[in-house]
């Protein structure tokens, strides 16, 4: 049985060394730029570098070579980025799994959205930013302040607030006057900013069933965290309404959207004038800021390894089923470090199980049964870095220059 995997940037380490423990054949197709990155060669059978440059077809005719010798059981992308141009690869090769057309659904912010609404989810207003008429209709019925999205970039990096109706069109005049065509107007959308607590639900689906969901909260909103300062994040109250309404919307989502077999991360926002649960994005990955380990101190469940079973025992015709979470609480404190390698030391607390391990990064996971506990643990943590460790920089555009 062969797993090839897509990572345009280092990441799924966990789920290449499960693949393998599955007993798995396990190649990795990668970028140029990843060679000096810690992969796993342990796990891997193989790993072909493409120019970092390389476009979708090159992508899907590296594949097709992959499959001469030795076919092909999953392919699986582990980024954000490749998941379209993964699918791509699928529907080339006739392999099962997300094709482009559901894989675009979960890489542009403006399908998403109009599919979310579609099936009944509460979605802030929104219009894409295509027919000037109808920008300006917008404008006049939904009052500002506003925010500028590009309709496929990963994160909160070129996301922009706007507070008045001229302010919109003069971002849409410096889109347009960009040279790249992605960065045009047209592939960015305008959406009503609602102020609020935001939210992040974490899945594995096996056969479009939920088999694993994990409900954490921002300490702050990513939109604020992404200019700089701490990132952090708990789990939510298991017995509390916000974690049963959560997990309850994601399973709408993902059905509206037609996940069938994979890792999600999804995000809502509680609005801070109604109280209501809004949808804001959604990404067929596992999330970012070392989430996967933050919800395997508290529920025992690593999200990588845990997607990496469900494809295996997909392509044996096998099912992983239901998975049974420990009940504890886990949280994270993030951020960037002006040292490189940040001595955490004197953080000693006995509820630190996991320190993060990347140049100018500083991070530590904490797991408590008790929720207080955590989140006292988190705050005091978030104070004590802005002091000992933190730095800032210009968030990074992997696609083209920021608003």
């Amino acid at each position: 049985m062969k797993v090839v995997c897509v990572a345009s940037y280092f990441k799924g380490a966990d789920f290449l060394r499960e693949c393998r423990r599955q007993g798995a054949r396990v190649e990795l197709l990668t970028r140029e730029r990843t060679r000096p990155e810690p992969w796993p060669h342990d796990a891997l059978d193989a790993v072909h570098y493409l120019p970092d440059d390389a476009g979708a077809e090159l992508v899907v005719h590296a594949a097709a070579h992959l499959v001469r010798e030795q076919k092909i059981d999953a392919l699986v992308a582990l980024e954000e980025f490749d998941v379209v141009t993964t699918a791509l690869a699928r529907e080339h090769l006739r392999l099962e799994g997300l094709h482009s057309t559901s894989a675009r659904t979960f890489r542009d912010k403006l399908v998403m959205r109009q599919r979310a609404r579609a099936a009944g989810l509460r979605v802030p207003d929104f219009v894409p930013l295509f027919n000037y008429q109808e920008i300006g209709e917008y404008m006049q019925r939904v009052p500002p302040p506003w925010v500028v999205k590009p309709r496929s970039d990963v994160s909160s990096s070129g996301i922009r607030r706007l507070e008045e109706a001229e302010h919109v069109w003069r971002a849409i005049d410096a889109l347009d006057a960009r040279e790249a065509l992605q960065d045009k107007h047209s592939y960015y959308l305008l959406e009503k900013f609602v102020p609020g607590e935001v939210f992040h639900v974490d899945s594995i689906v096996e056969d479009g069933e939920v088999i694993f969901i994990g409900v954490n909260r921002y300490g702050r909103p990513p939109l604020e965290v992404v200019q700089g300062g701490v990132f952090t994040t708990y789990t939510l109250d298991y017995d509390s309404h916000e974690y049963k309404e959560l997990t309850r919307l994601n399973a709408e989502l993902l059905r509206a959207l037609g996940l069938e077999r994979g890792a999600a991360h999804a995000e809502f926002i509680r609005g801070a004038e109604d109280g209501e649960f809004y949808f804001l994005e959604v990404a067929a990955r596992v999330g970012g800021a070392f989430i996967a380990e933050t919800l395997e101190a508290a529920t025992g469940h690593n999200l990588w390894r845990e997607w990496a079973r469900v494809e295996v025992a997909h392509a044996r015709g096998e099912r992983v089923g239901k998975l049974e979470p420990r009940r504890d609480y886990g949280g994270i404190a993030l951020s960037l470090a002006r040292q490189e390698r940040p001595d955490t030391s004197a953080y000693d607390d006995p509820e630190v199980v996991f320190r993060v391990e990347k140049p100018h990064h500083v991070g530590l996971v904490v797991r408590s049964e008790d929720l207080a506990r955590v989140r006292r643990l988190i705050e005091e943590y978030s104070a004590r870095f802005a002091t000992d460790f933190s730095a800032t920089v210009p968030p990074p555009d992997r696609r083209g220059v920021n608003l």
